[in-house]
């Protein structure tokens, strides 16, 4: 099916979560899921992951649908599951050459701080006093490599604040009841406080792990007291999420956060 044949139907509503947390007036954020787009076939329908197979002009208009719901730029990564984070800016391109990096961060209005995920956690961040704000990609590679300390240090050093200024989101990831992992993911957190987060899988070396759990014990080792969200599982709520642990070939859906533009 083509793209101009899905267009001969009207598109479907968007389904949006937004975040509720304390963040402070000036921010925004919101994570698209897949029902809303232009996209068909297994990336049915929003998908906005442009390397995943998809018509690229389906892509595009998933993607300016996207950017009128936030109402500001939103900035995508080329994400590698590490621990790299960089800072966006009014001169931060938006084109088709994406930094590589799993996070990013900016203390600039109306651009989007926006990462893609399909079973991994996308974690959005917000200063006091809408300072700055920040989007981090959590697989577990990344969450165990450190993607989220390395991304409160540099909104923290960019805001001029401490951890305990910032509040946190966790959204839509695979919940611990589908995430089964060997024991060298469970290694690769350690630790009798992230042991907790893993139980007995059906085979001997196996185990669930619970991603969310993890990165709220990180977040709150940090010093972060607001964190929220976390309660949603890609895998088995199949009519809202993407999951490419279920569906292998599938879309992307996209967190994002920003900061209101000056007078909007």
């Amino acid at each position: 099916m083509t793209l101009g044949a899905s267009m001969s139907h009207p598109v479907e509503e968007a389904d949006w979560l937004r975040p509720a947390w304390p963040a402070p007036q000036g921010v925004g954020a919101v994570m698209s899921l897949r029902t809303g787009g232009y996209s068909v076939g297994p990336y049915g329908s929003f998908n906005l992951g442009s390397h995943v197979g998809d018509d690229a002009s389906a892509v595009e208009r998933n993607r300016e649908r996207f950017a009128r719901a936030t109402g500001a730029r939103p900035v995508f990564l080329n994400q590698v599951h590490g621990t790299e984070v960089v800072r966006l800016g009014r001169d931060t391109p938006s084109g088709v050459e994406p930094m590589r990096a799993d996070a990013c961060y900016t203390t600039e209005p109306g651009i989007a701080c926006t990462v893609l995920v399909a079973d991994c956690l996308p974690v959005l961040f917000a200063a006091s006093g809408a300072r700055g704000v920040a989007a981090a990609h959590a697989g577990w590679r990344g969450l165990a490599g450190g993607v989220l300390e390395n991304t409160v240090a540099a909104l923290c050093q960019a805001a001029e604040c401490r951890p305990s200024d910032l509040v946190a989101w966790l959204g839509a990831c695979i919940g611990p009841a589908h995430f089964e992992v060997g024991d060298d993911v469970r290694q690769a957190f350690g630790g009798d406080l992230a042991a907790a987060r893993f139980t007995p899988g059906v085979a001997p070396g196996k185990w669930w792990a619970d991603l969310a759990g993890l990165a709220f014990d990180r977040l709150h080792g940090l010093g972060l007291a607001r964190v929220t969200g976390g309660q949603w599982c890609t895998y088995r709520e199949s009519s809202r999420f993407f999951s490419f642990r279920r569906d292998g070939v599938t879309g992307r859906m996209a967190a994002a956060v920003w900061c209101v533009r000056d007078g909007g």
